[in-house]
């Protein structure tokens, strides 16, 4: 990895993600009329600032996984065996699991939404970690869980606290994983390693 890369790397994830954000919003605005700032008669205005908040949750997501690639770095050097670190994410993943549904249980939001939302996580996880197997090896099926879950999970914390709405959730969920899915299936590219088992070992430092 090098500077333009990385560079690369950071433009194109906000451009992700302000993408993502105008997509997940403008269907919401169209399916609620009570989302978005002054309704459908500002479709114009509020797709600005769904791109704008799009840009800011694309660095956002950039900042949680280049910060998983120095706690993939250190544990692997704490742990010295990989398959210790893969069991652990591998069971921070499934507790993150009943951890979310539990957290929006605790807020009240309603009868299906504190299962659904963790289910469908989990699943689109499971499809991008399948993925990333057949565009590197078996060995990157934990940790992308791990990523696409738990630190999607952490980084949409913010939205999950106070006065849930669940709109909210879903609207900054949205453009987080599409994100991080991105820049985990572009790190073993970036590299040039069809090796790579997971897009946290391919961390090294900027040159």
């Amino acid at each position: 990895m090098n500077l333009r890369k990385w560079f690369f790397l950071f433009w194109s994830c906000m451009a992700v993600g302000a993408l993502a954000c105008v997509i997940s919003g403008s269907i919401m605005s169209w399916t609620d009329q009570d989302f978005g700032f002054m309704g459908l008669e500002a479709t114009g205005f509020n797709a600005l600032m769904m791109a704008i908040v799009g840009l800011m949750i694309g660095a956002f997501s950039q900042m949680g996984f280049f910060a998983y690639l120095t706690l993939n770095y250190i544990a692997l050097s704490v742990f010295r065996k990989k398959y210790l670190w893969n069991a652990l994410q591998g069971y921070t993943t499934a507790f993150a699991a009943f951890g979310l549904g539990y957290v929006l249980f605790e807020q009240r939001t309603n009868n299906w939404f504190f299962w659904v939302l963790p289910l469908i996580l989990l699943i689109l996880s499971v499809a991008v970690s399948w993925y990333k197997v057949k565009q590197t090896n078996k060995t990157a099926f934990v940790p992308t869980m791990f990523l696409m879950f738990v630190i999607t999970f952490i980084e949409a914390w913010p939205a999950l606290q106070g006065e849930t709405n669940v709109s909210a959730i879903v609207f900054m969920m949205i453009p987080l994983f599409v994100c991080n899915a991105y820049q985990n299936m572009m790190m073993h590219r970036l590299v040039g390693s069809k090796a790579t088992d997971t897009a946290a070992s391919a961390a090294k430092p900027v040159v």
